[in-house]
């Protein structure tokens, strides 16, 4: 089977390997879509927190079971499936009690082991979750969903607060979809205008263009003075971070989801004055897959509006150049695998 390879920063090859055979507990899925996250452009630009090389990246995808034992969660050969890609150890602290979010030793696919991107996979059947009828392309968009959506639920975004997402890249929008579904009222700044465009197509109320407005004038006005009830830093950079503490209102909550490898240096006694609740928020539950895999087959959301280029598994090496060259114009690429 064909797999697609990250062998050092700039590189991306597709090459074979033998197709797995069937574990007990596990399902072997044919790889349908999969969707290039910003820590798969990371491992490739060499940014990315916990890259190593080389790496099969890959984490967000949609696939079809096509062996599988009998088992007791429902899930069946045939089944057009996502699945939970965050492997946890299962003994750490935070496994105990039940944070398996955020185990201790994670290791996500395609980020801290081996991903999705190849045509078979071999997946433990506890981690796999029906697709309840959703086409395989929307299908793929529930994982990058899940993790905005864990970044609501974390900062208890209620009807009516003012919402405040920081980067307007797929997880950003994907958090404005999220806050949307809760009845906020959202805002998203940015610097790319095309990205703002789209988060007003989603839902959001208005938008702060970072490099060509007064940032703090912008929030003063939107909120009269008061702050944001919520904040969602989607970028990983030290600035936006202090964007986020800075656009806060007094007893604000403020939830971090971007990564980064740089180290933050900024008047951090405004959390104390503010008395600000911050919150990390790592990954998604299984609880976050199957809310959303129901609100998404509903019709309340279309998660396919976020996504602006499809490639073939062959043209796997242009689709990470024509993201790291022109990302203004690519929001969020897909690759055909299956």
């Amino acid at each position: 089977m064909k797999y697609i390879v990250i062998p050092e920063p700039g590189k991306v090859e597709v090459k074979e390997m033998e197709k797995p055979t069937l574990q007990k507990g596990e399902a072997i899925l044919k790889v349908l879509y999969g969707g290039i996250c910003g820590s798969d452009m990371g491992t490739y630009k060499g940014t990315f927190l916990y890259a190593s090389y080389p790496r099969i990246p890959g984490h967000e995808f949609s696939a079809e079971v096509v062996e599988i034992d009998e088992n007791d969660y429902g899930i069946k050969k045939g089944m057009i499936v996502t699945a939970n890609p965050y492997f946890n150890c299962g003994k750490c602290y935070s496994c105990r009690r039940g944070f398996v979010n955020c185990c201790t030793g994670n290791q996500t696919l395609g980020a801290q082991r081996d991903g999705i991107f190849r045509e078979y996979y071999s997946m433990p059947i506890e981690r796999i979750y029906d697709g309840k009828g959703l086409d395989a392309l929307t299908l793929s968009m529930i994982e990058p969903f899940c993790i905005s959506y864990h970044s609501i639920q974390r900062t208890s975004v209620k009807k009516g607060d003012k919402v405040l997402v920081v980067g307007a890249g797929p997880i950003g929008l994907f958090a404005v979809m999220a806050a949307v579904l809760k009845e906020a009222d959202v805002y998203v700044s940015d610097v790319m205008q095309s990205r703002l465009d789209k988060a007003l197509s989603l839902g959001a109320k208005g938008i702060i263009r970072t490099d060509k407005e007064n940032f703090e004038e912008r929030v003063k006005e939107i909120t009269q003075g008061d702050g944001f009830d919520v904040c969602i830093e989607c970028v990983g950079l030290p600035q936006t971070f202090q964007n986020c503490i800075d656009a806060a209102a007094y007893r604000g909550r403020v939830g971090l989801v971007g990564v980064s490898k740089q180290k933050l240096n900024f008047a951090f006694t405004l959390i104390q004055t503010k008395e600000l609740d911050i919150f990390g928020s790592r990954n998604a539950l299984k609880k976050d897959f199957i809310e959303l895999i129901d609100l998404v087959s509903s019709g309340k959301c279309d998660v396919k509006k976020i996504i602006t280029d499809i490639y073939e598994l062959n043209n796997a090496e242009n689709a990470f150049k024509e993201m790291r060259d022109d990302p203004s114009n690519r929001l969020k690429s897909v690759i055909k695998i299956g």
